[in-house]
């Protein structure tokens, strides 16, 4: 009997930190989908910018 309650608390314990695993990696995946969408939108503000002072100094 005490065994079984030992298995069933450890599959417990492995289902909880695997919840909370699978909710951070998902977590991960959003804000480094956002840092990226950022980082595009940056280069290419920097981009246009660095071709509008071209184009001045002509």
């Amino acid at each position: 009997m005490r065994a079984l309650l030992w298995v069933v608390g450890v599959v417990a314990g492995v289902l909880i930190l695997l919840g909370l695993l699978l909710e951070a990696v998902r977590w991960l995946i959003i804000i480094g989908v956002i840092a990226l969408v950022i980082v595009i939108v940056w280069a290419f503000i920097k981009g246009r910018q660095t071709v509008q002072h071209h184009s001045q100094r002509r």
